[in-house]
């Protein structure tokens, strides 16, 4: 595992895990690193000095903490973003306990109920970008579930 310490856009510095320095890059180039305190992706490694060992030190006996060392706690996510994911995830069990999947005819289905071809009822399913642009092209009222980074781990 690697700790980078991270500098968000607006000046905000934070620290976080990664099991290497690809796996930073993928889920930064994903908006998937993102400012606990501001939410932005827009996140950059700030400059670190790497932590080496000294081989000419006795191994056996670890280093003593200085006495006035307290560690500081680390925020992987703002409160307001736990209580927003926590929202996204409850509307996402709300929406597919209540509405029926449809899977893909989704958007067929969806537009004829806007059309009053078929009774209104709620439903969820998939669709392709194109559909779901018609689709609001033609003033049909259609959103996508959220899906947080975490469910896709």
């Amino acid at each position: 595992m690697i700790r980078y310490a991270l500098n968000c856009a607006h000046g905000h510095t934070f620290d976080s895990w990664f099991p290497s320095s690809e796996s930073f890059e993928a889920q930064k180039a994903r908006g998937l690193v993102a400012c606990p305190t501001c939410g932005t992706v827009e996140v950059e490694k700030a400059i670190m000095a790497p932590a080496v060992s000294r081989t000419d030190r006795d191994r056996s006996a670890p280093a003593a903490a200085p006495a006035d060392a307290t560690p500081t706690p680390v925020a992987l996510m703002s409160e307001e973003e736990q209580t927003f994911r926590r929202m996204l995830r409850e509307l996402r069990e709300h929406v597919t306990k209540t509405a029926d999947y449809v899977g893909d005819e989704f958007a067929d289905l969806a537009r004829q109920m806007h059309d009053g071809d078929l009774e209104h009822r709620s439903i969820y399913g998939e669709a392709t970008a194109e559909d779901i642009k018609a689709l609001r092209d033609d003033e049909v009222d259609v959103f996508p579930l959220p899906i947080l980074p975490d469910e896709r781990n």
